[in-house]
């Protein structure tokens, strides 16, 4: 049987978690770029946090460049008609997904690799939803007491 001890973070409240499986939020690593979505670069909004073997990965506010015309006068105006941007999946606005991580990307900015194939995922219409889903995801993904089926690799 598991010994469980309460561990508290700076976001949310003290959780439960098996004794000896927490990756201290201190040592999350964050990147300020889109981790996946193969049209993540005309995402407005990216967070990217590593926790532990887990890449956490949320985009949104995507703006294809057929709405730009070449111009970012008119690519606003499309925007401010169309907050926030086209549905990045069926129902949503914004995703997150949960990745295994894998080494750094060759340019040197660290962000890790990820194979493409997703752990978890959760959906949102709105960037503070987004937001939330991405802490509720490191969080989660902290304490390998709460995830099933861990990948292999």
């Amino acid at each position: 049987m598991s010994k469980r001890k309460k561990q508290s973070t700076e976001d949310g409240p003290a959780e439960t978690l098996r004794s000896g499986v927490w990756f201290d939020p201190s040592s999350w690593e964050w990147y300020g770029s889109a981790a996946h979505f193969c049209c993540g670069r005309w995402c407005r909004f990216h967070m990217a946090t590593k926790v532990g073997p887990w890449l956490v990965s949320t985009v949104g506010e995507y703006v294809h460049p057929r709405h730009s015309g070449a111009s970012e006068k008119t690519e606003a105006e499309w925007l401010k008609e169309n907050w926030p941007g086209e549905e990045i999946g069926y129902g949503r606005k914004y995703e997150t997904m949960v990745f295994r991580a894998g080494k750094a990307c060759e340019c040197g900015c660290g962000l890790p690799t990820i194979d493409g194939s997703e752990v978890d995922f959760m959906g949102a219409n709105t960037a503070g939803d987004a937001r939330e889903n991405h802490m509720a995801l490191c969080r989660k993904y902290a304490s390998r007491s709460n995830v099933k089926d861990e990948p292999r690799r």
